[in-house]
């Protein structure tokens, strides 16, 4: 559990430093920091998918890493880390967050397919 914690608290640092690079307008830079946050937080997950007893942990994690796919434009990797985290047992409140970044990443395409204009800004 210690290269989890380890693993996931890299991430986290990197995630920071991505957040202040990205109000400090420097994207390149935030791109760049996320992609490293991503990259640990699914390092992390991926030493836990097979523990099916480790939750709360183990669909976090997950959450956390499809979260910073998304950050980075990953959003393939997103929606199979928000899949695997699903086909665990994850609590019915991370659950649920873990269908609405579903939905969030999803909606505009749904939409287009059916050719309905749709402004997620205006949601």
């Amino acid at each position: 559990m210690n290269k989890i914690q380890d693993l996931h608290k890299q991430a986290m640092d990197f995630a920071e430093m991505a957040q202040v690079a990205k109000l400090k307008g420097d994207s390149v830079l935030a791109l760049q920091l996320f992609k490293q946050a991503f990259e640990k937080e699914r390092l992390a997950a991926e030493l836990i998918v097979n523990n099916l007893a480790a939750e709360p942990t183990r669909s976090v994690l997950h959450r956390s890493a499809a979260t910073l796919a998304i950050d980075c434009g990953e959003i393939a990797a997103a929606e199979r880390l928000i899949a695997i985290a699903l086909s665990g047992n994850p609590p019915q409140e991370i659950a649920e967050e873990l269908k609405d970044l579903f939905v969030q990443i999803n909606i505009d395409k749904y939409f287009a397919r059916r050719g309905i204009e749709f402004d997620s800004a205006k949601l």
